[in-house]
């Protein structure tokens, strides 16, 4: 009597790899330069929840930006500082879609600019600040070997109302790495009392220090419940952007 003849079970297709996750580093990762401008009326009104640097010049606002992004020039630090006054937007979110949206505010303090183009751009940025409808959150520099200077508390005075509100706060401490532990401990201690309920990192491009901490800060941010609606499917024409000071 002859055997059954064998049928051959397909053997299973291994299931499909699950894309990884996005991280708050690898997002950080996608930011491109999305437009620039000199006046308030010229930004692209947008939904997207935006996020302003702010800091006096040479406070390594752009050294923070570009290793933030792991993109080394994008933000640029003017070899003059003062020079520019534009305002550069770079848009995070996968390519044709952005989620979030940094703005890179030129340094202000340079002693070297006119007096009437320091207070035209301090009126720019002013009312930028106050009424730009999509900010979510600012991140001001400050180089914790100096502390916060006059300029930095008009600043914290010009955005308290808002902060009151709900407006998301942060002071990076950047150069860290020049001080000792107990130097940043003392640092931190200070500019917590200055922040007025926002929060406070130390930073130091050179040794990656915060790095992880300020991008996972900024994620949930832009990311929480209560966040505006992302996901702005088409992005304005790029033109180059305009040097920034550091």
């Amino acid at each position: 009597m002859s055997s059954s003849p064998r049928v051959s079970t397909p053997s299973p297709k291994p299931a499909p790899a699950t894309p990884a996750a996005v991280t708050p580093m690898g997002w950080m990762h996608t930011a491109r330069f999305l437009t620039t401008a000199a006046q308030l009326h010229h930004l692209p009104a947008m939904d997207t929840p935006e996020i302003a640097f702010v800091g006096r010049s040479n406070a390594g606002k752009s050294t923070c930006i570009n290793t933030l992004t792991q993109k080394k020039q994008l933000a640029f630090a003017s070899k003059k500082p003062g020079r520019t006054q534009h305002i550069n937007l770079f848009a995070l979110g996968k390519q044709g879609i952005t989620d979030a949206v940094l703005a890179d505010l030129p340094g202000y303090g340079y002693a070297a600019v006119a007096k009437m183009d320091k207070l035209r751009w301090q009126q720019v940025m002013a009312n930028y600040l106050v009424s730009r409808e999509n900010l979510k959150g600012i991140v001001m520099m400050c180089d914790p070997r100096h502390g916060l200077t006059e300029l930095d508390d008009i600043l914290l005075e010009v955005i308290r109302p808002r902060v009151e509100e709900g407006l998301k706060f942060l002071i990076i401490l950047t150069k860290a790495d020049k001080l000792t532990r107990a130097e940043q401990a003392k640092a931190l201690s200070i500019a917590r009392l200055q922040a007025g309920g926002g929060e406070v990192k130390l930073f130091s491009a050179l040794k990656k220090q915060g790095v992880d901490e300020v991008a996972k800060l900024l994620w949930d941010w832009t990311h929480s419940a209560d966040g505006l609606e992302a996901a702005a499917p088409a992005e304005p024409p790029e033109d180059e952007p305009e040097a920034l000071d550091e």
